[in-house]
């Protein structure tokens, strides 16, 4: 296998910046041209991506759980994504990096770019970390007519700004010292300084540094801090951000925030992660007079512990063909790692917006129908009650399904998938109806009908002694009186992300052992359910060397 430190005597003169001779010979760093077509020669020939594809081809056939159409990293480790934006005609997504074939205590924004959100091409490191550090965390970008604006953490010396102006985004800028710095020893300040996001208003730049901040009792309760800026350069500290929250625990905090409005009726939503509870929304109204954000609404992505093949942190973007905001989240791994050849990956993509009442809509996005190959369906299926009946035309762990079902008088209802002949493995989804707690809704017309409750377990999805145990993903979802469920599910070798109705999503990963784990059964209780209509798809992979 070719590992980029024996191409270093050779790129020495494509390397710039202050960079200590250890990192350079470790991951090279590349100066490019400033227009398209040359860009696009000089990463044909780049060692970096040369790499990346032989690790790619490695590692997927080293590794039955490694996903086909999720992002994963091409090298080793992935954490948070960071700074998916939209520029030029092309998405770019960056995320915390951490090559295992080089130093696992350097830490850089990788980075790949799409055209539909789906198939993502690698592109190389995007922002490197100064020498005597050796770690970047998590920011976001601000995308201006003609310039992007990344602004991100670094630990021990505080949060920067790297500028670029190309059009692949591959040369990078990065202002010399941090514009919001980490208090020194012993200063006290009225703000923290951690993961930061960026946004503009007319003559000033702002800026939210997610922490925490500690209440009576020594507990923690999650905090936004604004800065403003004029010049990028000097930032003064304004205030806490964020009014009204009261859709924290005690114990979280505001890591990875995103703040950008969505819907037509002015309002806003602010992303963030909480390392106690997970990714985190809140809705409100930003009043720009006094630069407060005020909640009226919030919830969560994840519906069970945080880690452990749940929700992580998200990046998010406003689309540019609507009011929506797009989103993506990284997943923690589910079980433990022998070799390290990969551990994370990164969700598909969500199209979050606001219907009526300004209620979460969430939906699956990007082009993931170009990836849908053959295709299976059948129509108005009765299913008995209390009988288990396999579903022959919903196979697979690469695939697509969608379900429509009329539970009528029926309660409940199981769909196992994933799972062996013998039942052996397999992973439940469970839907409860009107099983939720009353009248959490506070919309009028919703108060009548208690919320349905779905389920996602992964209690049984693998036999292997390292799968890691985990409570349920459980969540209430609104099903009006008379309305059919909707599920659409996608399954890729260890990731299954389940959405409802485009009201909620679901996610966990799952390990199944056993080869013969690819099927789907489902069981009615009480009453019968009808399947108004199944759709199966096998999936393609979005990496050239698995088509």
């Amino acid at each position: 296998m070719k590992r980029l430190f024996l191409f270093s005597l050779v790129l020495t003169g494509f390397c710039f910046g202050a960079f200590a001779q250890e990192y350079v010979e470790k991951v090279p760093k590349y100066k490019f041209s400033t227009t398209l077509n040359k860009q696009l020669e000089e990463l044909k020939k780049n060692p970096t991506l040369e790499e990346f594809a032989e690790l790619r081809s490695e590692l997927d056939a080293a590794d039955r759980w490694r996903p086909h159409y999720h992002f994963s990293a091409p090298d080793g480790k992935l954490n948070d994504p960071n700074g998916l934006c939209y520029w030029q005609g092309r998405w770019h997504m960056f995320y915390q990096a951490t090559p295992i074939a080089r130093d696992r205590k350097v830490q850089y924004w990788g980075h790949a770019v799409s055209d539909d959100l789906i198939h993502w091409e690698d592109l190389p490191w995007a922002l490197y970390p100064e020498a005597e550090d050796g770690r970047i965390y998590s920011g976001t970008t601000l995308v201006e007519d003609d310039r992007v604006i990344a602004i991100h953490h670094t630990p021990k010396y505080g949060n920067y700004i790297a500028i670029s102006t190309d059009p692949l985004l591959l040369n990078w800028e990065r202002l010399p010292e941090p514009v919001v710095k980490v208090p020194a020893k012993g200063e006290k300040v009225p703000y923290g300084v951690f993961d930061p996001c960026i946004w503009k208003e007319g003559d000033y730049y702002y800026a939210l540094s997610g922490r925490f901040k500690e209440v009576e009792g020594g507990a923690r309760r999650p905090e936004e801090y604004l800065f403003r800026s004029k010049d990028l350069t000097d930032w003064e500290y304004m205030h806490p951000f964020v009014e009204n929250d009261q859709f924290f625990t005690s114990n979280d905090d505001r890591a990875c925030p995103y703040f950008w409005p969505i819907g037509s009726t002015g309002k806003h939503i602010l992303l963030s992660f909480s390392h106690y509870s997970g990714g985190r929304y809140t809705l409100g109204t930003y009043d720009k007079e006094r630069q407060k954000f005020v909640a009226y609404e919030g919830g969560g992505f994840n519906h069970g512990p945080t880690g452990r093949g749940g929700f992580h942190a998200p990046s998010g973007t406003p689309d540019p063909n609507s009011d929506g905001v797009v989103t993506i989240f990284n997943l923690k791994p589910a079980i433990r790692s022998k070799g390290d050849l990969f551990s994370e990956a990164m969700t598909l993509p969500r199209l979050l917006s606001l219907e009526e009442h300004d209620l979460l809509v969430v939906k699956p996005f990007g082009d993931y129908q170009s990836l849908r190959g053959e295709h299976k369906f059948f129509e108005k299926r009765v299913i008995k009650a209390n009988t288990e009946v396999v579903l022959p035309e919903l196979q697979g762990d690469v695939a697509e399904f969608e379900l429509e079902i009329d539970t009528k008088k029926c309660n409940s209802f199981e769909l196992d998938i994933m799972a062996s002949p013998n039942k052996e493995e397999y992973t439940r989804i469970v839907f409860m109806k009107n099983a939720g707690y009353p009248n959490r809704d506070r919309t009028k017309d919703r108060k009548k009908t208690r919320p349905s409750v779905v389920m996602l377990d992964t209690t049984h999805s693998s036999v292997s002694p390292d799968f890691f145990v985990r409570q349920p993903e459980m969540a209430d979802v609104y099903i009006a009186p008379g309305e059919t469920v909707k599920l659409h599910i996608f399954v890729d070798r260890s990731i299954i992300e389940v959405f409802v109705n485009d009201r909620l999503s679901l996610v966990l990963r799952a390990y199944p052992m056993l080869e013969e784990s690819k099927g789907v059964t489902i069981r009615a209780a009480g009453n019968p359910i009808e399947i108004i209509r199944a759709d199966a798809w096998q999936m393609k992979s979005i990496y050239k060397h698995n088509q």
